[in-house]
This record gives C-alpha cells, sequence and structure tokens, in this order.
C-alpha cells in the first residue's frame, strides 16, 4: 500500500497539484507556527518536512515510488537538512527508529531506466470536452522464456576479455615516468560485459533478453489540460534485467483552431461585422468547442470599434481539475465600411442627419489654398519620395497622379 503519511500531515490527496499542497501548507504553518503556537513546535516542524518533500519534484518522485524508507536512503546527500531528517526518521515522529548513519554510504536500489518521451497532437476539442483515447507503442519486455537470462542457465560468462566490465582499459606509455590510461568499450562483448556460446542463445529473444511487444495505453486527456502537458504511466517503460524500468511521458500538442485561439483559461475569436451592425446591434451565432450554438446579443445604440473586444463570461475553456469552473470568451471585431458612394447624395444628406455632427473647424485667416485628398499607396517607393501622388492643386493634363492606388484602412 503507498505510503500516504506526508499527504495527510497536510490534509491533502496523493494526486494534489503544487498549488493545492501549497496553499494547505501556508493554512497549517500559520495555525502551528511556534510565535503563535509554542507547544504544538513539534507538529510544525512535521508539517514543514512534509511541504519540503512534497514541494520538490524530485523528492516527491522518491517518496511516491519508495515511501519514507527511500527518502532515508538518500538522505546521506541532504547536507544541511540532516537535523530535520535525525529529527523525523531519528526522533520518531512516524515510528522509524534510527537513522542508521547519516554521513555513511548510502543504499542504492536498483539502477532506472531512460523514460520514453512521445508526442500526442491533440484537437482544441479534446482538451475542451475531455477525451479516452488508446494508444500503441512498442518497447522492450523482458523474455518470457529464458526470463531475462538470454539463453539456458549457466550459458551466460563474464566476459574474459574485460572481466565482466564492458570495457577495455589499454596504458600507453608517453614518456619517462609519463603513462596514459585509456578506456573504450569492448568489442569482444559489444560493452554488454558478458558472453554467450551461439548454440546456447535463446531462440526466442537470440540472446538479447528482452523481445519487442506492443503496448496499447489507454490515455485520458481531462477537460482543460494545456498544450505542454505531460502524461505519465509509471514503469511503463522498457524493461531490462536488473533495471527498474521507466516511464512512458505523453506530452501534449495543441493543434492549431481554425476558429478559436486559447490563452490560458480563456478564449479568443475574431469577428467581422458591418457598419450597420457596429451601430445598430447584431446577434452573432458562434458554435462552441462542444456543439453548442451561443446567440451573443449587442443591444442597438451599443456602437462597436474597430479592433474593440468585446467578452462573454463564463464561456472560455474548463479549469483543469475544475472542469465546473471556466473561462472567459473574447471576441475581436472587425468592421467592413461600404464601398465609396454606396448612396447618392440625397440619402447621404439623410444619413448625415442622423450622425452625430460634424465638429466645427476654425477658419484659418488669410489666402487659403484648396486641395483635394486623394488615395495612397505606402509600397510605392520610400516614404516621401512621391508625397505629392496624394495631392491634386491644378488642372494637370494627365489627370491627378495616384489616381490608381488603393486606400489602406487603419
Amino acid at each position: 500500500m503507498a505510503d500516504t503519511r506526508l499527504y495527510d500531515l497536510l490534509g491533502v490527496p496523493a494526486n494534489a497539484s503544487d498549488s493545492q499542497i501549497k496553499k494547505a501548507y501556508h493554512k497549517l504553518a500559520k495555525e502551528y507556527h511556534p510565535d503563535k503556537n509554542p507547544e504544538h513546535g513539534e507538529k510544525f516542524k512535521e508539517i514543514s518536512f512534509a511541504y519540503e518533500v512534497l514541494s520538490n519534484a524530485e523528492k516527491r518522485e522518491t517518496y511516491d515510488r519508495y515511501g519514507l524508507d527511500g527518502l532515508k536512503e538518500g538522505a546521506g546527500g541532504a547536507g544541511g537538512a540532516e537535523d530535520l531528517f535525525s529529527h523525523i526518521f531519528g526522533g520518531g515522529l512516524f515510528g522509524m527508529g534510527g537513522f542508521g548513519g547519516m554521513g555513511g554510504g548510502r543504499r542504492r536500489g536498483p539502477r532506472r531506466g531512460e523514460d520514453m518521451i512521445h508526442p500526442l497532437r491533440v484537437s482544441l476539442e479534446d482538451l475542451y470536452n475531455g477525451k479516452t483515447s488508446k494508444l500503441q507503442l512498442s518497447k522492450n519486455i523482458i523474455c518470457s522464456r529464458c526470463r531475462g537470462q538470454g539463453g539456458r542457465p549457466g550459458a551466460v560468462q563474464p566476459c574474459r576479455v574485460c572481466q565482466g566490465r564492458g570495457v577495455k582499459v589499454t596504458i600507453r606509455q608517453l614518456g619517462p615516468g609519463m603513462v596514459q590510461q585509456m578506456q573504450s568499450v569492448c568489442s569482444d562483448c559489444n560493452g554488454e560485459g558478458e558472453m554467450i556460446n551461439a548454440r546456447d542463445r535463446c531462440t526466442a529473444c537470440q540472446g538479447k533478453k528482452v523481445v519487442k511487444e506492443s503496448k496499447i495505453l489507454e490515455v485520458h486527456i481531462d477537460k482543460g489540460m494545456k498544450n505542454g502537458q505531460r502524461i505519465t504511466f509509471r514503469g511503463e517503460g522498457d524493461q531490462q534485467p536488473g533495471v527498474e524500468a521507466g516511464d512512458i511521458i505523453l506530452v501534449l500538442q495543441e493543434k492549431d483552431h481554425d476558429r478559436f485561439r486559447r490563452d490560458g483559461p480563456d478564449l479568443f475569436l475574431t469577428h467581422t461585422v458591418g457598419l450597420t451592425e457596429a451601430l445598430c446591434g447584431f446577434t452573432l451565432n458562434v458554435k462552441h468547442l462542444d456543439g453548442r450554438n451561443l446567440a451573443i446579443k449587442y443591444p442597438p445604440g451599443s456602437v462597436i470599434e474597430p479592433g474593440c473586444i468585446r467578452g462573454v463570461v463564463g464561456e472560455g475553456m474548463p479549469i483543469y481539475r475544475n472542469p465546473f469552473e471556466k473561462g472567459n470568451l473574447y471576441i475581436k471585431f472587425d468592421i467592413k465600411f461600404p464601398e465609396n458612394n454606396f448612396v447618392d447624395e440625397a440619402k447621404m444628406k439623410t444619413l448625415e442627419g442622423l450622425l452625430p455632427p460634424r465638429p466645427t473647424m476654425p477658419h484659418p485667416a488669410g489666402d487659403v489654398e484648396e486641395v483635394d485628398l486623394m488615395e495612397y499607396e505606402s509600397t510605392r517607393g520610400a516614404p516621401g519620395a512621391n508625397s505629392r501622388e496624394a495631392y491634386d492643386s491644378s488642372d494637370d493634363e494627365d489627370g491627378p497622379r495616384g489616381a490608381n492606388v488603393q486606400c489602406a484602412h487603419q
């Protein structure tokens, strides 16, 4: 049964997030701090030790795998934390007895194999709704026929060339009293340190001790997971005799979406409305990531400006491990203006009467030269090189310059 005593001290579950652990510790530390409750000094040390372990990713993994025994074995390298470990383990807070020598050699467990890391492409819909899928992977497992021995019992012998070390050591004379020691992988055993006669090899694994196997993993993508988040399958990595199997780690890679963009718990999209909608209100239909159709209403008289952003509360992404809470949906609006001369002059006067009045422009004193404002093409030449193309101050026989350029709306 897994050791959960440190989690119990903080009052959090074994799968608690870092923020949950931190929040629980701060709450308990305020309650049991010696300055506030001197009689609870021992309790404060216990919760401080629990937080030190569970807030450190490496220590927490060791504790989850091996419990307090695993921490005790590795405490020799703790340096300044010796007093704390002596109190926890030697003082018997958990009834574990003495430490057995803090500065001595540590007892080592089996060597651990490498983790297998695989990317997993997921859609924004999968991260919004959650999904369970099956993933097939290929990995090494210990040969069941020879039980990882590579052949019949006694067939595997230490390499005579490297004496089972897997490397050969050669000494090179550089000069009087000067030698150089060099190491290289043993070519006779290919660095394995063992030799086996071809006729004694296991027919299933050909003496390699492991065989390939297809593994089907059931992957649970929880609502609100993020790009780059990891899903770990403990001990499901490649197997090897005498080596603890590593983990299979799936790294989520979010695909680009054609409509929505995610930023943390919030969703963003861009929508274009006409001038009439921008001034007189509208109803916008949006199909959400879970298939729901949202009718988003904007009342008449509330003007939409070009580039403005409006939000819908609670229609963003679900919060990871708290899916009933959601972020917000934000919509950036672009305005599509009508084409030139879209109504005749009479109707334009009527439209002008409905709009806010023009600002009063001061009339300059003295002579005034009237010019016409023309369209400008920003890609034509260097800035200022053809600046007169934007103006027409005289009757030019060739017609106004710049008449064929395009308007760049800002």
